[in-house]
């Protein structure tokens, strides 16, 4: 018999495995494929018949000296062409720059008319087809040019109606410093009920917006997927605190919160007086400066309410708390004044309805009685939830653009 001989352990083969993201791949480009042929065969049995649809929205209205200008959007799935402009019953000579106007498409209407200021209007496009597209203007006011001045103007206008009242309700955080631990569950709660006024008048006010504005861009569907996604994006900001060297400062991260909730429906704020201001329809007066100082000062509050419990807070912290807060209504009101849109404006109001949505679940644990082991709605809670929105109802009575 012959000896075993050793033989040399066999080299493992190469692994020849595709890439983990080509599978991934494949059904897209399988579907990129289908849509291509299916393209490049021109839609074969689904070709459009019958009378085309058309549809125009009325974004934006901007009045010159003997002209009216409307800014329109194709709100259809059909190309528009409009044919004929009626002011008030009369036809009226009009240009603009295309022939017709795209699906998703924009263009502006130029109509011809010696308008007075103050009177309203109903100025009626008729298309290629017959369908009319109304547009009333309640007031006639000559819109203003967006100069250096009229920007400086909107930044004023900012700083009335949000820096300022909430800097002014910051000022209360060192009498809270001095509340005991059962009102201070009272003030807590009168936050909460702030916050849930604010985030139910951001829906009502942005699905309002959304709707009067082009469908195609999703109309008030699209207020409540800004609150979803500020929602899903408020939290992640919130874990991301948490995990940081200061995550422990629970009371400042709360406040941290509750400045950005209230900055976003600040913007939205400001995009609503900017855009009334454009139109001609913001009576500038005391009495709104007023109001919105009474309504706005106590978003001060809400700020600084989760902080009283924290050690010394730093003039700079509360000072940046602040411009979070109060500054976004600068910004909303620069951009509604010189570029406003409907759908926008919407998506701004869902979104820090959504914001305010988050920060209110951050900070309700705040008014359980831990220590008396008591439920979550205790009368004195009940009642400091019911002053939040009876005050924020009341102010904003005193509010109108």
């Amino acid at each position: 018999m012959e000896p075993a001989t050793a033989t040399a352990p066999a080299e493992p083969k190469r692994s020849r495995r595709r890439p983990r993201w080509l599978a991934g791949l494949i059904p897209l480009l399988i579907l990129a494929g289908a849509i291509g042929l299916f393209v490049a065969l021109d839609a074969p049995g689904l070709d459009r018949v019958g009378v085309p649809v058309e549809e125009l929205a009325v974004e934006r209205s901007v009045l010159r000296p003997g002209e009216i200008e409307l800014q329109l959007r194709n709100d259809g799935p059909d190309p528009v062409a409009v044919r004929q402009a009626i002011v008030n019953d009369g036809f009226a000579d009009f240009s603009q720059s295309d022939d017709q106007i795209g699906r998703l498409g924009g263009d502006s209407v130029t109509v011809q008319y010696p308008w007075i200021e103050g009177q309203a209007y109903e100025v009626v496009l008729l298309t290629s087809t017959g369908v009319t597209i109304p547009h009333v203007i309640d007031a006639a006011a000559e819109s203003p040019d967006a100069d250096l001045g009229f920007y400086g103007l909107m930044a004023l206008i900012g700083i009335y109606v949000g820096v300022i009242p909430v800097g002014i309700g910051m000022l209360w955080l060192p009498w809270m410093r001095t509340v005991d631990a059962r009102w201070m569950r009272f003030l807590m709660a009168f936050t909460i009920g702030l916050l849930g006024f604010l985030g139910i008048d951001a829906l009502l006010e942005g699905t309002v917006l959304a709707g009067s504005g082009p469908a195609v861009f999703g109309g008030a569907a699209l207020v409540f997927l800004g609150a979803v996604g500020a929602y899903l994006a408020l939290a992640g900001v919130d874990g991301w605190l948490k995990g940081r060297r200061h995550g422990g400062e629970s009371g400042y991260r709360a406040a941290f919160l509750v400045a950005l909730g209230i900055g976003l429906h600040n913007l939205g704020e400001g995009l609503a007086i900017g855009s009334a201001y454009a139109v001609g329809s913001l009576a500038l007066g005391a009495a709104l400066v007023v109001g919105f100082a009474l309504h706005n000062t106590t978003e001060g509050l809400a700020i600084v309410a989760p902080a009283a419990r924290e050690g010394k807070v730093s003039i700079g912290r509360l000072a940046g708390l602040g411009l979070l807060a109060g500054a976004p209504a600068v910004l909303g009101a620069w951009i509604g004044a010189s570029a406003f849109h409907p759908s926008l404006a919407g998506l701004m109001f869902g979104i820090g309805a959504g914001a305010i949505a988050q920060v209110i679940v951050q900070i309700t644990p705040s008014i359980r009685d831990r220590e008396g082991g008591g439920p979550l709605l205790s009368p004195l809670v009940a009642g400091g939830l019911l002053s939040g929105l009876l005050v924020m109802y009341v102010t904003g009575l005193m509010v109108s653009v």
